[in-house]
């Protein structure tokens, strides 16, 4: 475990100023574990008692800001005797009685004149309210400010995955109307915990190392770094899927290769945390972000919705913190393929990967692409109908066709981006040699689609593929245009195939389907 309070720089002085603030960042990114450290040593200092307590159990309490109320204050009493706060200091037994949307005010009011020290509250996943009773939480704290220190909380910080201006949203109120006042226009600052750094990574893997005598390798730090940019929840996941799940005892070290098969694992899997990011993408906000990103489009300018979008979709995790607007880490964007083209690898019945090997493990990828093509004429354009990120369902459909014949036997790696205008398709897989040794079979395959009014990709992909097999020191590749033009015809019929050679030689195999 990283040492918490650094990894949130300025917390402390906020509350040291009696001031309160906001702290964000995605799920599982260790917000709880810094707060908890920190209320911890402010009470050991002894000059402010500080406290973390849950607001998610009054989640169930829709509409009834006085049961909300009375739930956060039970909270509040629990974690204050499970902390053993001085005697002195514990809160109100019982909490005084008040009307319901003045109950919790009322009570840090009690608490805060009956404390002989300041009191610094940290309200963790306070975004798991919504409605009247969020409305009501955040009201009630603006109101009780001008009073602290000696009549309510001196500091207060919300803990939860969104920033504040995010709350007008889950508290029923129009993100459209800007001039609408927040509901914690108290704060002074928004926080958000950011992921590890590459050498934040290594010092975690190097306490393991100091404890068991297992190394990790280099090579396995930096790939596990790259696949996961630091995102705690990932760094940790990948270590555990290797040791623990995969077997990889002391002293055997981990390696790069383990860190390889741990990542695809975790992704086979789709574990609780990204099973929770996965249900995110339906959502119209995320999609109207994440749609542009895969289809290698352009994002909207000038226009402050889609600015909020953005925001929220960055506090979810599923976007890196920086512009570009890009996907936070490898791992994420393989995910968010596999779950939007799930239903149509459901749909993929016939597809039996023994079928597509040549005698020594390889796959026949020549014939990848003819089943995939007669595949397309009887049902892709017919399943590249449905869904929701309809502008990309044609990629999205080769790629649930690909997974299939793949189907754990190696790696689909994709690459996609704004401004991109494509997604880049590597293939790994594994067979064994003519020497017995084991080796890696991988293919490059470019996606890319033309539309009305713009012109033929064929010349640019051409290009772009050229660029992405060097980077990769592949000799040939394949190209795949989706003709979305409505009414899109060939001259024999909806699939043409063709070859040509790149000028650096190498060889191409083309695919146009009429989309």
């Amino acid at each position: 475990m990283l040492p918490p309070e650094p990894r949130l720089p300025g917390a402390r002085e906020l509350v040291e100023e009696g001031q309160y603030f906001v702290v964000h960042a995605p799920r599982q990114t260790g917000k709880t574990t810094t707060l908890s450290a920190l209320a911890e040593d402010v009470t050991a200092e002894g000059r402010m008692v500080a406290l973390l307590f849950s607001c998610e159990r009054a989640r169930i309490y829709l509409e009834d800001a006085g049961a909300v109320g009375r739930a956060i204050l039970q909270a509040i009493t629990e974690e204050a005797r499970f902390q053993r706060l001085p005697a002195d200091c514990m809160p109100p037994d019982p909490w005084p009685t008040a009307p319901p949307d003045s109950l919790l005010s009322a009570g840090l009011r009690a608490w805060a004149e009956s404390c002989p020290r300041p009191l610094a509250l940290f309200f963790d996943e306070i975004d798991s309210l919504t409605g009247d009773p969020l409305l009501s939480v955040l009201s009630q704290l603006r109101d009780g400010f001008r009073s602290r220190p000696e009549g309510f909380p001196a500091s207060v910080a919300l803990c939860g995955l969104r920033d504040i201006r995010d709350y007008r949203v889950a508290s029923g109120r129009d993100p459209e109307r800007r001039s609408t006042s927040s509901p914690f226009n108290v704060k002074v600052e928004s926080l958000r915990m950011g992921d590890f750094t590459k050498d934040q990574v290594a010092e975690l893997y190097g306490q393991h190392t100091a404890e068991t005598g297992q190394d990790f390798t280099p090579e396995a730090v930096d790939r596990a770094f790259s696949y996961s940019q630091g995102q705690p929840w990932l760094v940790n996941s990948l270590a555990r899927e290797a040791i623990v799940k995969m077997g990889v005892k002391p002293p055997e070290p981990v390696t790069a290769a383990h860190i390889d098969e741990a990542k695809e694992r975790l992704i086979l899997d789709r574990q609780t945390h990204l099973d929770y990011l996965s249900d995110r993408l339906a959502e119209p906000r995320v999609q109207r972000v994440v749609e542009p990103v895969l289809t290698g489009g352009l994002l909207p300018t000038r226009d402050s919705v889609y600015d909020d979008d953005v925001s929220y979709v960055r506090d979810l995790g599923l976007i890196a913190a920086s512009d570009p607007v890009r996907i936070a880490n490898p791992v994420y964007k393989e995910v968010i393929v596999r779950v939007l083209s799930l239903g149509i690898r459901r749909s993929i019945v016939d597809v039996d990967p023994r079928d597509y090997l040549l005698p020594d493990g390889r796959l026949d990828f020549g014939m990848v692409l003819k089943r995939f093509a007669r595949f397309w004429q009887s049902f892709g354009k017919m399943l590249a109908q449905g869904g929701d990120y309809h502008e990309t369902a044609p990629q999205l459909v080769f790629l649930a066709y690909l997974q299939s014949v793949v189907n754990g036997s190696g790696f689909v790696d994709c690459e996609y981006g704004l401004g991109r205008g494509r997604i880049d398709v590597y293939v790994r897989k594994f067979y064994t040699d003519a020497d017995g040794k084991k080796a890696v079979q991988r293919e490059a395959v470019e996606l890319k689609v033309r539309r009305q009014g713009r012109g033929n990709p064929l010349k640019d992909g051409l290009g772009q593929l050229d660029e992405y097999l060097s980077q990769l020191d592949v000799d040939a590749g394949s190209l795949i245009v989706f003709d979305r033009r409505p009414n899109a015809r060939h001259k024999r019929s909806d699939t043409e195939f063709s070859s040509t050679h790149t000028p650096d030689g190498r060889e191409i195999t083309i695919l146009v389907l009429s989309a």
